[in-house]
């Protein structure tokens, strides 16, 4: 592989990583009573909570729902971002580089 190439490499990484950071993906649990938006790179941007599901006698119910939310972004996070850079990287023998 020459520098032309990995010079080519590098911008459409620079570039697929700026587009992770403007894309969002949510997460939800509750049948969307908790709903976690995040970003492809994996930056939280908001957790919402409908009021009717705070119980102070039930907190543990929505700790629960709120990690149920937070995973779940977090594994659609992380698969869109696989699939956009295991593209670019997916002939390089470099395996998945933890995506």
């Amino acid at each position: 592989m020459n520098m032309k190439m990995l010079r080519r490499m590098q911008n459409k990484m620079v570039k697929i990583q700026d587009e992770l950071a403007q894309e969002t993906i949510e997460g939800t649990a509750g049948g969307g009573a908790v709903v976690v938006t995040m970003t492809g790179q994996q930056q939280v941007q908001s957790v919402e909570i409908n009021p009717d599901v705070v119980d102070p006698e039930d907190v543990s119910l929505l700790e629960d729902l709120i990690l149920a939310a937070f995973t779940e972004a977090l594994t659609k996070s992380q698969e869109l971002a696989g699939k956009r850079l295991g593209a670019l990287t997916g002939g390089l023998g470099l395996g998945n580089l933890g995506f």
